[in-house]
């Protein structure tokens, strides 16, 4: 039976949940508190990468948090200012970083993983979605003898507990795989089955399909005020200029303004905002072919067709929306230590860009009804991986929304679990 369904978000996980509502014959109005497809994933570096199964809260993560607190410019960044919220929301972080629950998170996000890849490559072949898309695998270069095979450890946890091997390389090999790596670095691990695309485009793809659906309602700088309903059931989107929008169904897709929405769905909805940075700029000479991580910097690099982008860095710092210059320099120097180029060659800039990631203190999205609406619905939570889970995401909730058997089992993404933390 078609339901009209108010999607509130209109960033990588609203859009695909609008998407796949309207695929189910629904008729769909996406609001969005700025323009659709702005958000997170706009900027990010375009990463689909299924190799990334391990939690942001792992063994080894407190000690590293606690030094960045003397170190602000470090690629991880904690503002030290008190904050009730956020250091409530590091305790329940700090009380995952170990191997068990480090497991259990991984468990968690692997399945998404592997069904967005699935469904993006549908996206691609048979929808025609316009998005650079390029399957040329990930691989992450060291410049330092011991993390390069410290790396082992991790590399050989992913083969034996979720059969996500990389192929390790040497000086030579990683050198003949990327030729515009310079004589810096000493090896790497190449994930060859990752892939990217360019997330604006995506974004926009997705956002001029829906608009020419005929299904879907796309509304923008419309900011929500609450939900309005009787008996358990959310009848109306109220925004903040009064007006209202009549609904059969609700998904709050929001991002990192999830905990905006807690009360009015009467959920434990912990979501820090974890902010990143990227810079576009021309591709110099050489210009890298395959996407790189440096973890060493923490900073990656992705090639698009016409334009490189140096992206990364975490910073826990409230909802800042500054771009100081030096962040960016620290990207561009990063890079500059790894790549065949000075960092003069990159001087000159496209774009640049801010997005706060929605982050969870287990690194487990949270996909679940409301507990307050028996109609309402939340997605968000996606932490780093929001483009990477992205379809499968809009997919189980078309799928909870109507009912259906779900094509993931969606019970470690209940909000519940939060709830007496």
């Amino acid at each position: 039976m078609e339901k009209h369904i108010g999607v509130i978000g209109g960033g990588i996980i609203g859009l695909s949940c609008a998407w796949y509502l309207a695929r189910r014959g629904h008729r769909v109005t996406v609001l969005d508190r700025g323009l659709i497809g702005s958000g997170c994933s706009h900027g990010n570096c375009g990463l689909v990468c299924p190799s990334h199964v391990l939690p942001l809260a792992e063994p080894g993560m407190l000690g590293m948090g606690l030094r960045a607190l003397f170190h602000p410019r470090g690629p991880l960044r904690i503002s030290p200012r008190p904050n009730l919220r956020r250091w409530h929301w590091f305790w329940m972080f700090a009380r995952r970083c170990n191997r068990t629950d480090m497991l259990e998170s991984a468990r968690a996000i692997q399945p998404l993983l592997q069904s967005s890849l699935a469904e993006f490559q549908r996206w691609v072949a048979d929808e025609r979605l316009a998005c650079e898309w390029q399957q040329k695998g990930l691989l992450f270069v060291y410049r330092d003898q011991r993390a390069w095979q410290a790396y082992r450890r991790t590399n050989d946890l992913l083969q034996l507990e979720f059969g996500e091997p990389a192929e390790e390389v040497n000086a030579d090999e990683v050198r003949e795989l990327e030729p515009a790596l310079n004589d810096s670095v000493c090896g790497g691990w190449y994930y060859a089955h990752d892939t990217h695309l360019r997330p604006d485009l995506l974004l926009t793809s997705l956002r001029d399909r829906l608009a020419a659906s005929g299904r879907v309602l796309l509304r923008e700088n419309v900011a929500v005020a609450s939900l309005d309903g009787q008996d358990s059931s959310c009848r109306a989107i109220v925004c903040a200029d009064g007006s209202r929008v009549a609904v059969d169904g609700v998904v709050v897709a929001t991002g990192a303004h999830a905990n905006e929405f807690a009360s009015m769905l009467g959920a434990a909805l912990p979501v820090e905002p974890g902010k990143g940075y990227s810079v576009t700029v021309p591709p110099p000479s050489p210009t890298p072919a395959i996407p790189l991580i440096f973890p060493e910097s923490r900073v990656a690099v992705t090639p698009f067709r016409n334009s490189l982008r140096l992206g990364s860095v975490m910073e826990f710092v409230g909802y800042n929306a500054q771009i100081p210059a030096w962040r960016i320099e620290y990207l561009k120097a990063r890079a500059a230590d790894y790549l065949r180029f000075p960092q003069s060659a990159i001087d000159g800039e496209q774009s640049r860009w801010f997005g706060w990631r929605p982050m969870t203190p287990d690194s487990v999205p949270i996909i679940d009804r409301s507990p307050r609406w028996v109609n309402a619905w939340v997605a968000t939570g996606h932490n780093m991986l929001g483009l990477s889970m992205g379809p499968a995401t809009g997919r189980l909730v078309a799928e909870l929304v109507d009912g259906d058997q779900p094509h993931l089992n969606p019970a470690p993404y209940r909000c519940s679990r939060f709830a007496s933390r």
